[in-house]
């Protein structure tokens, strides 16, 4: 680790990978952004090692890590957090986890803002800012406050345009929103221990019932 070194960012809370990075007060210096679908495995760490290759930066310089926690797909949370988890334990780095739902809200401009994320084939998780995520069964309209505006991610066929156009924006400005909020806790010294950093998982592999042994919370009831 080299202390004043780059922040890496990454996120694989939705279908679009990002990894990112960013100088330690967080201002973004590059980001990388790809469909990952339900892939995220295949491809992250070579992702990762081209963006620090074509900025000049080796892993042991370094500064911090900073990771998306969710809410999202067990697969994607999973491959993302195992790696980010990886790199700070094997380079010595500090880790600050941020919850990709907050981040995406940040992107979108904040203030009344309502973000809506799939949760399984049917249900949708709703976030507000600064509040937990709750599950929208299948069939059930976010009840929208006075002056609120709907934000959705990966939910093309499942939410009015606009707010997808809307998702679609803020997703692009995600890495930014990591690194800022990560920068600050960790300037801050409130830094994650590894063993209790965990997703915030909405859906779990068919077949599987309770949280996984990693601590991951599931919020919802369906599987995917």
């Amino acid at each position: 680790m080299t202390a004043g070194g780059p922040l890496l960012a990454i996120d694989t809370a939705t279908t679009h990978a990002v990894i990112a990075l960013g100088r330690p007060d967080g201002a973004l210096i590059d980001a990388r952004r790809w469909v990952a679908g339900y892939r995220h495995g295949e491809e992250l760490l070579a992702r990762i090692e081209a963006l620090l290759a074509d900025n000049g930066v080796a892993p042991v310089a370094l500064g911090g890590l900073v990771v998306g926690t969710g809410p999202g797909a067990f697969t994607g949370l999973r491959v993302g957090i195992a790696t980010a988890k990886g790199l700070a334990h094997a380079l010595g780095l500090p880790i600050a986890g941020v919850v990709t739902g907050q981040a995406l809200i940040a992107a979108a401009g904040g203030g009344a803002v309502v973000l809506l994320q799939p949760a399984g084939p049917s249900d949708r998780v709703l976030t507000r800012p600064g509040e937990h995520p709750v599950i929208l069964a299948g069939g059930t309209d976010p009840d929208l406050r006075e002056d609120e505006r709907l934000v959705a991610v990966d939910l093309a066929e499942r939410a009015d345009p606009d707010a997808t156009a809307l998702g679609e924006a803020a997703h692009a400005g995600l890495a930014a929103a990591l690194l800022a909020t990560g920068a600050a806790r960790l300037a801050a010294g409130d830094a994650d221990d590894l063993a209790t950093l965990v997703p915030e998982y909405v859906t779990l592999p068919r077949g599987v019932r309770e949280a996984p042994a990693d601590g991951g919370v599931e919020i919802s009831g369906g599987l995917s």
